[in-house]
């Protein structure tokens, strides 16, 4: 299992402060695209900054999509402006799409945890508070096992020099966020954001894992 060192960023931008203005919802997004779950089988992954995390595991041999959103709260249709604010229960959760016959949900958890630190409470990067916090949902009793088992794993072989805080939960409801925020990395290269805190975090998991990357992915 590989160690894993991750840098400390000060002075950033944060990723609330970096996004445009939100506005109010005018519809239920609960999201659920049933000609994609079709296709593929789906997992939910929470680790900062979803433009981060959406950019980490659209780069995964076998991932067919990656959808920014809400999951672990209990308000109702949130938008971005009150989930950042803590009160909704919400992170900001990553839907990802992918062909388990050519990506595990196993290898999709080793990404997860390869590419952020489960060691920091309710914070990734420049990014504090609830939303940002570290959250891998299991939506049965394997999947609840396999990230129990790679966290005992990670903890037996000091992978990381702090106690892992990632929350194992069920998952119930996951809320597409905003138009705007989806491939918001790849359309918005020149942010400020982008710049200092995403390219970096998706250039050091490629460096850990290019196994992992799609061929020619840029």
């Amino acid at each position: 299992m590989k160690k894993i060192t991750f840098f400390i960023l000060v002075g950033l931008v944060s990723c609330t402060l970096a996004a445009p203005k939100p506005y109010d919802r005018k519809e239920p997004v609960a999201y659920l695209d049933t000609n994609l779950m079709q296709k593929y089988n789906v997992a939910y992954f929470a680790s900062g900054c979803f433009w981060c995390v959406e950019a980490v595991f659209e780069s995964v041999e076998g991932v067919h999509e990656a959808v920014s959103g809400y999951a672990g709260g209990t308000t109702k249709n949130p938008n971005y402006q009150q989930v950042g604010t803590g009160r909704t229960g919400h992170a900001e959760t990553v839907q990802v799409f992918y062909d388990k016959n050519i990506v595990s949900y196993e290898t999709l958890v080793n990404v997860y945890f390869g590419s952020h630190d489960p060691t920091t409470l309710n914070r990734q990067g420049p990014d504090r508070g609830t939303a940002y916090r570290s959250v891998a949902f299991y939506q049965n009793d394997d999947e609840k096992m396999i990230l129990k088992n790679y966290i005992k794993q990670l903890e037996q072989n000091n992978v990381y020099p702090n106690p892992i805080v990632t929350e194992v939960k069920a998952f119930e409801v996951f809320y597409k966020a905003e138009d705007y925020h989806q491939d918001y990395e790849r359309l918005h290269p020149n942010d400020p954001y982008v710049r200092q805190v995403s390219i970096p975090r998706l250039l050091r998991f490629k460096a850990l894992y290019p196994e992992l990357l799609k061929e020619n992915y840029n």
